[in-house]
């Protein structure tokens, strides 16, 4: 089985949830780490495991020849950069959410990827998580019939007991409540609803908490979107809420609906139609990383390489879509205006 040596750019919160899932993978892990911390290689190697390398300059860990993989967990400002960069020195990649800050920057790193022929994995992990694997099987199976209506909702106050408020609260790389967090709700009901959207409107506010003061940016957004198949749906996008971590799912189709981890389907016949029935689905209700499912994302993406094939579910092409949903849903929300989708 061959094995796959990953360096890792950034050395913060999100990367000390990288490192271990990448490392307990069957191919994959993590021999070099560069950040613009000086680090020590023998306290790192120490840490995480095995001999790991530690560089301060990219383009350096980019041209050692003994790395296959590239995981980007730097500034969301950066990724383009250092995302097709790696293209270049044809090294498959890893890249956190979001993609990048604008449609033109997610474009040039699609192109790249395609140009240099390399594999990538978007980090939506919610579409590996137990709850969305649990959901998509449901849903692919017929149980739900044709959805119709579909809400995905994102509740998770982000203040200064996280670790990334000091640098999410920035324009620059916060972007907007959709683009920093939301965005894994608005990713998992395109999951779900399985049409392309056509339209999108979108509202915003912010909160008049001193906790959330800080924010560059409106930190509550609604938006509605239409879809090619006559569907509708909504998501919320809340990262100034003062409750605990809420992923809301609400899907209603022809033969039934979900609701969270609970269900009702006309396709099982004797189902008390005044009562839910619940599934044994492990839930998202965390925005820690260390709770994030990456091993079983990371795990799906080496075995798409092993096979020369683009890993399903969050490859760029699929993560590209999703967000070129949410620059027209903040459009909407800047402008006042519905926003076409072609």
């Amino acid at each position: 089985m061959k094995k796959y040596n990953v360096g890792v750019i950034g050395y913060g919160w999100v990367a000390s949830a990288h490192i271990p899932s990448i490392n307990d993978t069957t191919q994959g892990q993590v021999t070099a780490i560069c950040s613009s911390r000086k680090l020590d290689a023998d306290a790192v190697s120490a840490e995480h495991g095995g001999n790991i390398k530690v560089y301060n300059d990219v383009n350096k860990l980019l041209k050692d020849p003994d790395i296959d993989v590239i995981s980007i967990c730097s500034y969301p400002s950066l990724h383009r950069k250092h995302f097709v960069d790696a293209a270049k020195a044809g090294k498959h990649i890893i890249v956190e959410k979001p993609l990048a800050m604008t449609e033109r920057d997610v474009s040039a790193m699609e192109v790249a990827a395609k140009k240099h022929k390399v594999k990538t994995c978007v980090c939506f992990e919610c579409r590996w998580s137990s709850q969305f694997l649990t959901t998509k099987a449901m849903i692919d199976q017929g149980l739900l019939g044709k959805i119709h209506y579909g809400e995905v909702d994102y509740y998770h106050g982000i203040g200064p007991w996280y670790g990334q408020f000091r640098w999410n609260i920035k324009k620059k790389d916060g972007g907007s409540s959709l683009l920093t967090a939301g965005c894994h709700a608005l990713d998992a009901l395109l999951l779900c609803m399985d049409s392309p959207v056509t339209e999108v409107t979108s509202y915003d506010t912010k909160s008049k908490s001193k906790i959330f003061k800080p924010y560059e940016y409106t930190t509550s957004s609604v938006s509605i979107l239409k879809f090619k198949n006559g569907a509708v749906g909504k998501c919320s996008a809340i990262v100034d809420c003062l409750q605990p971590y809420y992923f809301h799912t609400h899907l209603v189709g022809s033969e039934g609906s979900l609701l969270d981890n609970k269900f009702h389907s006309m396709k099982l016949g004797g189902l008390d139609k005044n009562a839910w029935s619940e599934t044994s689905m492990k839930m998202l209700d965390s925005g820690d990383v260390s709770d994030h499912p990456y091993t079983t994302q990371f795990q799906a993406f080496f075995d798409a390489i092993d096979k020369g094939k683009d890993m399903s579910l969050t490859s760029i092409s699929d993560a590209a879509a999703s967000h070129r949903v949410m620059f027209a849903a903040d459009k909407s929300a800047s402008t006042g205006k519905p926003v076409k989708l072609r």
